[in-house]
């Protein structure tokens, strides 16, 4: 389905300055060159894909690879590739789904537990390090504000999802 169009009001100065910034901290943690040190320093042999998933896995209960798909976004072909990467390597594994015992959800294993728990704490670390000159308060503050920015984006996205989805005349 098409999405809404975007109100015809200019974004101001600050939202502007706001999208450039996350522009740049997106593409700074994107870069494959920055994944691949973290994966070094974290001692986690997985390309971007694997950890997207790890991540996503470790954030939520099991759930189907479609729903896993949903979520990052991508083609459920590619989360099968992927899931199965990660089950050779013993990262997840394949449990019945408690409402439909023909459906599989996916959950990390012990192994996989101990691989997002380097990799979350070894950028915990880089991060703390780029952000020393910070405050605890500073800190505190900026946290809050992701936390807030992420939720109304969240919130955004439903009722964006929501709109799309209701029949024309009945909404």
């Amino acid at each position: 389905m098409p999405s809404q169009p975007l109100p015809d009001v200019p974004a101001s100065p600050e939202v502007i300055e706001i999208e450039r910034a996350l522009t740049r901290i997106t593409y700074l943690s994107t870069r494959a060159r920055q994944h691949d040190r973290l994966m070094a320093l974290a001692e986690v042999p997985l390309d971007r894909a694997a950890v997207a998933l790890l991540r996503q896995v470790a954030d939520a209960e099991p759930m189907r690879p479609g729903e896993l798909a949903n979520r990052l976004g991508v083609e459920a072909s590619h989360v099968t590739r992927t899931v199965q990467q990660l089950q050779k390597s013993g990262y997840v594994t394949r449990v019945p789904d408690p409402r439909d015992r023909r459906a599989q959800r996916i959950e990390l294993t012990g192994t996989g537990r101990q691989a997002i728990d380097r990799i979350r704490d070894t950028g915990a670390r880089g991060m703390q390090l780029a952000l020393s000159a910070w405050s605890p308060e500073e800190l505190r503050q900026l946290a809050g504000l992701f936390h807030r920015m992420v939720d109304d984006f969240l919130s955004y996205a439903v009722d964006d999802e929501a709109e799309q989805v209701t029949p024309a005349g009945t909404g």
